[in-house]
């Protein structure tokens, strides 16, 4: 549905707009004055403000519409006239309220938080990319928005209620990787949202409240085209479940977790054979195990899914049950074995029916004869990821360039790659650049730390220069192994696509980040751990900064002072500087802002967390008052030490009431003048507490 749909004036250049323009280009020749010149300037600029609008619409790609957008000031305000999808990146790059005054007559926002290192706990607990402050913007604004999809979001059961009740025809809501809400927060969008066509929750941290939201669905017969919720960790109503099945004819997708067994799977399908993609929850029926129970015939009912092209889920998977999808893997397109511990003996001869699969995700445990027989097999192959069972560095990986060259050579349409494995070799990976030079995405995460080639023990420069040199589509490339700076120089050089790159335990030096920051002219994310580039190498990047969504080092050689010259030379980069947890403290003494705006100083130690640790720390501290304390929820935006080192402290304050000392936890009023000092210092999300220790 278009954003105008509901205008109030419908565009018609062949009716009475035509006559319009004319009557007034007459009316211009024929009279003298400026009267007439500013009615028929006017009308024309009009007529083509109503031409722009109409071919704005046929603008879908964001990049071009953000082009568009900079041709002049009058482009700029028909744009966002006429854009009904929203894509925000970066949850801190604009504010909500810059967002909502600029586009009026938006449908459809997709926001990203936190960066995706965040899934590998490299961030502070509670970083923040808050939907809050999002929601209660939109929900002012946006009364028609059908769709939100957030990534890596902060979302409380309260900013779904607000969703829920501020947007009547609200339609889509997928959470990728969000955090904060429960069972709760989802049964409120199920009862409330009578239109809703899509709910997906996925790879989500979600709390069971003891909420029955599978029954909140309206009785009646829905408009479900989407249900995916297999990231739920907790028991589901199968009864209730089975009904709303039952009673949406247009449910296409569906995703259950791991409390449903195949024995309940199979009376789902049964009664929607119409579904295009399934995921199947446990992939084993303990119960029949147990007690010897006749089984149905799942094959049937697979075969009976004539529209099904993507499989997924196979969660506790029995490996004695996969011959039950043989029938269905004919027309598969996609098979997400990504949860299944199989071996490459219980894959072939599932994969050997799978001829138009076309997206093939793997655990590493079907070795490199499984991905022989993919390669073997799979001729139309697209995507391939390969994860792995044990993540250790020191692991024993069972795959290496034996399987990544087979697929070189059988998947030859193949554009995307991810690849876990111990060990490779130049050669496979130069194969791999000759064979598949339409990859537009390469990751190869050699998990040992700055191995070489394993044949030659030579660097793996010039199989990531070849990958750079050959495969001109690539645009997001990650690398590992043992690099030197001469591989960098070869991204600097090719590699001008490239719009994310993901370094780890490369390089030689500042040179070899000179050379990307440099050379990559459109790069967006650059995400570097464990490497050796500092000050220089980062200093490097200052004419680029501005042009990229965020740039990540962890674990690298920067100082606080380098940080510091950064942020002085752009100050309108957001720098923050974030401490490991383990990382020994600098300073016994934080300086700590009051209501009244006074500066004091406290003894305290770095405390990250509500935590044992954290209530251990305020129980033992020796001071009779700890006085006001302002504690920053979200994240440090400030290099200035002088005011703030530490970063997080929960906001469970019925656990803070809890001490064993009677500490007692309180919010305050925040100050018009501490408020401006805290924005001043780019700060976010600040909770104060005041604790006082009982005489």
């Amino acid at each position: 549905m278009s954003e105008d749909d509901d205008r109030s004036l419908p565009l018609d250049l062949g009716g009475g707009g035509g006559g319009a323009v004319a009557e007034s280009a007459s009316k211009t020749r024929n009279c003298t004055g400026c009267y007439g010149h500013l009615a028929a300037s006017g009308s024309v600029e009009n007529t083509l403000h109503n031409v722009l609008e109409n071919v704005l619409h046929f603008l879908t790609s964001r990049h071009d519409r953000n082009a568009a957008s900079l041709v002049c000031k009058s482009w700029y305000g028909v744009e966002a006239l006429t854009r009904s999808e929203l894509f925000i990146g970066n949850c801190y790059a604009v504010s909500p309220r810059r967002v909502t005054s600029r586009f009026n007559r938006v449908r459809s926002v997709t926001i990203k938080g936190r960066p995706r290192f965040s899934d590998f706990n490299l961030m502070p607990p509670n970083w923040g990319a808050h939907f809050t402050p999002w929601v209660a913007a939109m929900a002012k604004s946006y009364p028609w928005l059908e769709r939100i999809y957030l990534k890596r979001m902060s979302v409380t059961d309260d900013d779904l209620a607000l969703l829920a009740e501020s947007f009547p025809g609200f339609k889509e809501l997928v959470l990728f990787c969000c955090e904060g809400f429960g069972t709760s927060g989802i049964a409120v969008v199920a009862s409330r949202c009578r239109q809703l066509r899509v709910l997906d929750l996925i790879e989500s941290d979600i709390a069971d409240d003891e909420v029955d939201w599978i029954s909140c669905f309206p009785e009646n017969e829905t408009c479900l085209e989407s249900l995916v919720f297999d990231c739920v960790e907790c028991p589901i109503n199968f009864e209730a479940l089975e009904m709303l099945v039952s009673r949406s004819p247009l449910l296409k997708k569906l995703g259950v977790n791991r409390y449903v067994s195949i024995a309940q799977l199979y009376h789902l399908i049964v009664r929607a054979p119409q579904l295009t993609h399934l995921g199947t929850g446990s992939f084993c029926n303990p119960e029949a195990m147990i007690h010897g129970e006749p089984e149905p015939d799942y094959a049937a009912a697979f075969a009976a899914c004539k529209s099904l092209v993507c499989l997924s889920g196979f969660k506790d998977i029995l490996p004695d049950y996969l011959p039950c999808i043989y029938p269905a893997c004919a027309n598969l397109t996609t098979l997400n074995l990504s949860y299944a511990n199989i071996s490459a003996e219980q894959l072939k001869p599932v994969i050997s029916h799978c001829h138009k699969l076309q997206t093939f995700w793997a655990l590493d445990s079907i070795c490199d004869e499984g991905l022989q027989a993919v390669a073997s097999t799979c001729k139309d192959l697209q995507e391939l990821r390969v994860f792995p069972v044990d993540p250790r560095e020191d692991g024993e990986g069972p795959i290496s360039e034996v399987g990544f060259q087979a697929i070189s050579e059988g998947c030859r349409k193949l554009q995307y790659i991810l690849y876990f494995c111990q060990r490779m070799t130049n050669a496979a990976v130069i194969a791999m650049s000759k064979n598949c030079q339409d990859l537009v995405v390469f990751r190869l995460c050699i998990m040992g730390r700055h191995q070489p080639d394993h044949k030659t023990g030579e660097p793996m420069d010039e199989g990531f220069g070849a990958i750079v040199i050959n495969c001109k589509k690539l645009t997001r490339l990650a690398i590992s192994g043992l690099l030197t700076d001469r591989a960098f120089s070869y991204i600097g050089k090719y590699g001008k696509l490239v719009r994310t790159l993901s370094v780890a335990f490369a390089g030689d030096s500042d040179l070899g980040l000179k050379f990307v920051l440099e050379g990559c002219l459109r790069l967006q994310k650059l995400e570097i751990r464990d490497s050796p580039f500092g000050n220089g190498g980062l200093q490097s990047g200052l004419h680029h900064y501005y042009n990229m969504r965020f740039l990540w080092m962890s674990a690298c050689k920067l100082s606080r002072q380098g940080c510091q010259e950064v942020a002085r030379a752009m100050p309108h980069l957001v720098v923050e500087v974030m401490r490991n947890e383990n990382d020994e403290e600098v300073d016994n003494h934080i300086q700590v802002e009051d209501r009244e705006n006074h500066v004091q100083d406290i003894e305290l130690l770095k405390v990250s967390t509500v935590t044992e640790q954290g209530y251990n720390f305020v129980r033992n501290c020796k001071l009779e008052l700890l006085e006001e304390a302002w504690v920053v929820e979200s994240c440090i935006k400030s290099l200035d030490t002088n005011y703030w080192s530490f970063y997080q402290l929960n906001q469970d304050r019925k656990a803070l009431q809890g001490l064993e000392d009677q500490s007692t936890a309180r919010s305050m009023n925040i100050s018009p003048t501490s408020r401006q000092r805290i924005a001043s210092k780019g700060m976010t999300q600040v909770l104060v507490l005041q604790l006082y220790k009982k005489h």
